[in-house]
């Protein structure tokens, strides 16, 4: 009766969000208030379990990022670089939609996914506005790029970190295993772009013109501060990519990143917090409780049992299951909790395969699906809430409904190219 409850109260907090009818914090909020209310989660389950409660490593991580990317647009940064990539795409829409796919493809595996579209989106806000372009369509590109181009390394995506832990795999394991289909899944999502998009790619030559004549350099607003600035970033990075040497969270590095660059740039609260997303972050919070509502109640562990049970000892039929049922059950459910429950389901069935290189093919079909997922729907991954949180502060908002119709078609093609690939690698 619990777990029908629970069900009942995610079901219609979720038509909420996407019915954008209710502000989706609110709803957020609302529907963890009343799982509370009826008994499902308390205050230990909510905000101090690691299994059901809100994942503060997430929320630091935004928090500390966007301090830094605030910081780092007042220097000019972002519109020198929406210049410089403007002239060289010479204004041509799809070309610059296809250059900002590659800076976020390549960038995502280093960094993860959320800092990226961080970083990028004032960017694409910048140059799109210079070139009287729509901005929704290469934002809803980048986020979408920058989910699949994260799936290729231990960093890039925050479901690799929790099952590169769980597994053991490393870094390098996933770039063996992930990073070869990633990049054809990268090239596939460009090509098709242009026909998700193709009604928005129209060239205007008087903005392009006027788009040529600008001297990016100009735009720099205080070169010194820009270089300690890039300095303190560049030290962020690198203790992203070392987060398994040093064992230092995520959130750590983005928190200590932050509060050095405040030193260095000598910037004012105002002016830090400027770009922080707090309706985001307060979503984040209140999804976490629903989900872990969920969890509790037991709903997400019998979904898993119910797999198991359904494929047996068919390992072909285990990974085909894990890759399209993350991939389905990964588009409603944000897929960090998401990954966070289903992992000791999966290292059961894992646990039960005899042979070790169709074992580890369980563990990358799990991670495809639950990476791709992700671009299902507008809610299924942090960047892509993130984004439309950013969109919306500018006056660009992206629905919900606008965001997923292309997300449901890029999860579907890119979910349908990686199974030949789990099943010609490690199953033939």
């Amino acid at each position: 009766m619990t777990a029908l409850l629970a069900v009942a109260i995610f079901v219609i907090a979720y038509a909420l969000i996407a019915s954008e009818k209710v502000n989706r914090a609110a709803a957020a909020l609302g529907g963890a208030a009343v799982m509370a209310v009826a008994g499902i989660v308390d205050a230990h389950s909510a905000f101090f379990s690691e299994e059901t409660g809100v994942d503060w490593n997430v929320i630091f991580l935004l928090l500390g990022m966007m301090i830094i990317v605030s910081i780092l647009k007042q220097t000019g940064v972002f519109q020198a670089v929406a210049i410089w990539a403007a002239k060289r795409a010479r204004g041509e829409p799809y070309r610059l939609m296809v250059m900002l796919l590659l800076v976020t493809g390549l960038v995502s595996p280093v960094l993860d996914n959320v800092t990226t579209v961080l970083l990028v989106a004032p960017v694409t806000i910048l140059v799109c506005r210079r070139l009287g372009l729509p901005v929704a369509p290469y934002l809803i590109a980048e986020v979408l790029a920058s989910n699949i181009g994260g799936a290729a390394t231990l960093i890039g995506d925050p479901p690799n970190i929790i099952i590169g832990s769980r597994a053991g795999l490393s870094f390098n394991d996933f770039l063996i295993h992930m990073a070869p289909i990633i990049a054809v899944l990268l090239v596939v999502f460009a090509l098709l772009c242009r026909l998700m998009f193709r009604s928005t790619f129209r060239h205007k030559p008087a903005n392009a013109t006027e788009v040529m004549e600008l001297n990016e350099r100009e735009a720099i607003k205080d070169p010194k501060m820009l270089v300690r600035c890039l300095i303190v970033l560049g030290a962020v990075i690198v203790g992203f990519c070392l987060h398994a040497v040093v064992h230092i969270e995520p959130s750590i590095v983005a928190l200590l990143g932050a509060g050095v660059m405040i030193l260095v740039s000598r910037t004012t609260p105002e002016q830090f917090l400027e770009e922080v997303e707090w309706p985001t972050l307060v979503f984040f919070m209140g999804l976490f409780v629903l989900v872990g509502g969920l969890v509790t109640t037991g709903v997400i562990e019998r979904v898993g049992e119910f797999l198991i049970d359904a494929v047996g000892e068919n390992y072909l039929l285990a990974a085909t299951a894990l890759l399209f049922g993350s991939v389905i059950l990964g588009m409603f459910f944000d897929n960090i909790p998401y990954v966070a429950t289903m992992v000791p389901i999966v290292a059961g069935l894992v646990a039960t395969v005899p042979d070790p290189e169709q074992a580890n093919a369980l563990w990358w079909a799990f991670a495809l699906g639950a990476d791709l997922g992700g671009n299902g729907t507008a809610v299924a991954a942090s960047a892509n809430v993130v984004v439309l949180g950013i969109a919306a502060r500018n006056g660009e908002p992206i629905s919900f409904w606008d965001f997923t119709r292309y997300g449901l078609l890029t999860t579907a093609v890119t979910a349908l190219l990686a199974w030949p690939y789990v099943w010609l690698r490690y199953f033939v």
